[in-house]
């Protein structure tokens, strides 16, 4: 019955050395060990198979027509086993898995593609599925599980169950419409602003990042005129880009091409000009997660 066939990997070692060598004191030398022993674990073999895998004669032996099958099945096994044991030492190790990560919508255009290029180079056996989501879905999805790494620009959300690292850190410009007097500056003073009307980030979505805006304002002598609110970046960007208002936006984005908005830089050494994209995840991530983080954190630049 095959819920008795026990086919350690040292039996069918010495079957295949006996099959190569033709020969059983040839292959007990080589195997090293004596000679009846080893026939003694061939003839159990073909016990356990229920089949004659050798002919014996007195120049030697060779293979049935069962055992040269035998021979090619026994080759695959012992494949098998050592890719079976390599593939879970490269998942134990998190070079090999897969990884669910969820990001907010133009981080996709900035730092994941940088991200995927360098998995792909140095961790093939790496496999990552991209999900898009708000902050706050984003960092849901982490805490339920339904998601392993989560990559946002606003941590407020997250309490104790979840841990969180700065992977890229960005200076805030002002985003104005492309006919706007400022558009082509070089550099202007928050202060400039203070009698524009605003799109803002909402506080329910964007915590940090909307009370981050608002000190800052206040550091530059003025409240900001919030006539629009957006729960993401590219919310914004539609209502500097429809001309109606300004907004305050990470430095970063000015690689994307987005119709009728420019970034003009903010002058001044303010801590609350600065912003920053975490990725967080969960404290019992497995291996695989944290070699995907680590290597974010690795390509990590200063500035945008």
């Amino acid at each position: 019955m095959t819920s008795d066939i026990n086919l350690s990997r040292r039996l069918l070692e010495q079957f295949l050395v006996v099959a190569q060598e033709k020969h059983f004191g040839r292959a007990a030398d080589r195997l090293g060990m004596s000679q009846p022993p080893l026939s003694q674990s061939i003839q159990r073999l073909e016990r356990t198979v229920g089949a004659r895998l050798f002919d014996r004669g007195p120049g030697g032996v060779r293979l049935t027509a069962a055992g040269e099958a035998f021979a090619v099945d026994a080759r695959r096994l012992l494949d098998l086993q050592t890719a079976a044991v390599v593939r879970a030492r490269r998942i134990a190790s998190g070079t090999e898995g897969a990884v669910r990560v969820g990001y907010v919508s133009l981080l996709s255009h900035l730092y994941l593609p940088a991200l995927l290029r360098a998995a792909a180079e140095r961790l093939p056996g790496l496999r990552v599925h991209l999900q898009h989501d708000s902050s706050a879905g984003v960092v849901d999805r982490v805490r339920d599980g339904t998601l392993d790494l989560g990559f946002v620009r606003d941590p407020a959300r997250l309490s104790d169950d979840l841990l969180s690292e700065v992977v890229a850190t960005e200076r805030i410009a002002a985003a104005v419409p492309r006919g706007h007097p400022l558009a082509d500056a070089d550099g202007i003073d928050l202060a400039e602003l203070a009698h524009e009307d605003f799109a803002l980030p909402d506080p329910a979505a964007l915590p940090a990042l909307a009370g981050q805006l608002q000190v800052a304002c206040r550091e530059a002598g003025f409240t900001p005129r919030g006539v629009a609110m957006a729960d993401d970046l590219s919310g914004l960007f539609s209502y500097v880009g429809a001309g109606l208002c300004v907004s305050l936006a990470p430095e970063g984005l000015r690689h994307l091409a987005v119709a009728d908005v420019r970034l003009v830089p903010l002058r001044g050494h303010s801590g609350h000009l600065d912003t920053a994209v975490y990725a967080i995840r969960r404290p019992d991530a497995d291996p695989a997660v944290l070699s995907l983080l680590d290597l974010a954190v690795a390509l990590r630049p200063s500035t945008a």
